[in-house]
């Protein structure tokens, strides 16, 4: 399965387990995004850890999960950046309204934060 869900107390962590994040599989992550926001979730954790990849298409499928967590006034949370991804997410300025932990770890750790705001 190219993602791994795991319920995880108060927000949803989504692995991404490829290597690229494109036209391929970003619709399929953005539909997986919108229904763990429906089932009531509205703080999501996405890793990237493997991706070492991704297209317009991916950061859309990113864009929509912040969206989403943002009306749901919750938290969403990318961390594991790859250098290539990471360049992408700078270029486009993403990293100026997205928040971005290294690790999924350090992502709970800032949603326990701000849980406890």
């Amino acid at each position: 399965m190219a993602f791994e869900i795991r319920k995880n107390g108060k927000y949803t962590l989504v692995k991404v387990n490829t290597d690229r994040l494109d036209t391929n599989n970003a619709p399929d992550l953005k539909s997986e995004l919108v229904v763990i926001n429906n089932e009531g979730e509205k703080n999501i954790v996405l890793d990237l850890s493997s991706v070492n990849y991704c297209d317009s298409s991916g950061l859309r499928a990113v864009l929509v999960a912040n969206r989403i967590c943002e009306d749901a006034i919750g938290a969403f949370v990318l961390c594991g950046l790859q250098p290539d991804v990471e360049n992408l997410v700078k270029i486009s300025m993403l990293h100026t309204v997205l928040l971005i932990t290294k690790t999924a770890e350090e992502a709970e750790e800032l949603l326990a934060k701000k849980e406890n705001l």
